[in-house]
């Protein structure tokens, strides 16, 4: 079997770079192309020393119909609002698409416009997106040819509080989620708001009530539960390069012991590779998550409010981006999801 060329476009970010790190590593890959605008015409390891004698590759031009004649797959790692222009049906006749970026998560246009404020430009193509979150929806992945990778802060929410809806175990309106996220959440642009001096020795909590994910949870969550989901989600940001830890808050329905509460997670994630579940007393730790596509839950019930906690980690640009990617791209070839994702947590840092 020949291997699967890749194309990332948009590869001198720092989800770009990782999906380099993953692909140049894949037994069943060859990067084929990689494209900056920023750094159109560098080579990579100019751009990221970290990849001498690993790489010869330069950044060219984002031509996406040239290279969908050459490429198997490419990946989008580019801002909201340009894969939407960029992407059409010819391409996907000829080339898988994962998309980083938002522009083909949400269903509703007119959301997606609100909460971006942004012209969708390619909204015929939004029914052929499926939603690449790979425990939920592995069998729509397998045969799809656009796939909207989630988000960072989704990926961690959503997966926490799917059993707790399946199950119909909590009040739909009483869903809070507290996230934090490291840094590299914010891209690799420079931003003063980013500068070392503003980001350490401080947490701060940012758009809250208007952060962009919240209508991609509540989309994917009012479909688990089969009735729309409205929740309040404030995301903060922790002075680290990477990870994410989401702790989620839902009143219980009726009281359920730690022990049941294990089983359903037990029911729906026991057989799922990814995801790790803790052991009763002991809760994720973003540390334990570094550089690997591991999502670890933990669970408590608060006997005394009536309560469920539920806490999650993940390394956002990992299972909350490039990692999960690449999973899309294993399901979509029929490769065991696992391949290039193993590697355990980095530790310590």
């Amino acid at each position: 079997m020949s291997k699967i060329k890749a194309a990332i476009i948009g590869a001198t970010g720092y989800v770009g770079e990782e999906l380099f790190r993953l692909l140049s590593s894949h037994p069943d890959v060859e990067i084929s192309h990689i494209t900056s605008v920023s750094y159109l015409g560098k080579k990579y390891t100019d751009v990221y020393e970290n990849f001498k004698h690993i790489t010869n590759l330069s950044c060219s031009e984002d031509n996406l119909e040239k290279i969908s004649d050459e490429a198997d797959v490419m990946f989008l790692a580019l801002p909201h609002g340009i894969a939407s222009g960029k992407i059409n049906e010819t391409i996907l006749s000829k080339c898988k698409v994962i998309d980083m970026g938002a522009d083909f998560r949400l269903k509703d246009i007119e959301v997606y416009e609100k909460w971006y404020a942004t012209e969708h430009k390619s909204r015929e193509l939004l029914s052929k997106a499926v939603y690449g979150l790979c425990e939920l929806n592995r069998e729509e992945i397998k045969n799809s040819s656009l796939i909207a990778n989630p988000g960072c802060y989704t990926t961690c929410s959503i997966l926490s509080l799917v059993p707790l809806l399946k199950e119909d175990l909590i009040k739909e309106d009483s869903i809070i989620i507290d996230a934090k996220s490291g840094v590299t959440g914010a891209g690799r642009g420079v931003s003063l708001s980013n500068l070392y001096c503003e980001v350490n020795e401080s947490i701060k909590a940012y758009k809250v009530t208007s952060h962009r994910h919240t209508p991609e949870i509540e989309q994917e969550l009012s479909k688990v539960a089969g009735k729309d989901i409205l929740l309040s989600f404030t995301p903060h940001l922790i002075p680290m390069n990477r990870g994410i830890l989401a702790t989620c808050y839902a009143k219980l329905k009726k009281h359920i012991s730690y022990k049941e509460l294990k089983a359903v997670y037990e029911k729906y994630y026991g057989n799922e590779y990814f995801i790790r579940l803790t052991k009763e007393g002991v809760f994720p730790e973003t540390k334990w998550v570094k550089g690997s596509n591991f999502v670890d839950i933990g669970l408590s019930v608060d006997e005394r409010s009536g309560n469920v906690v539920v806490i999650g980690a993940i390394d956002n640009l990992m299972k909350g981006a490039a990692g999960q990617a690449v999973q899309n791209m294993n399901i979509i070839f029929g490769l065991d999801e696992k391949t290039s994702l193993t590697t355990p947590g980095i530790f310590p840092v």
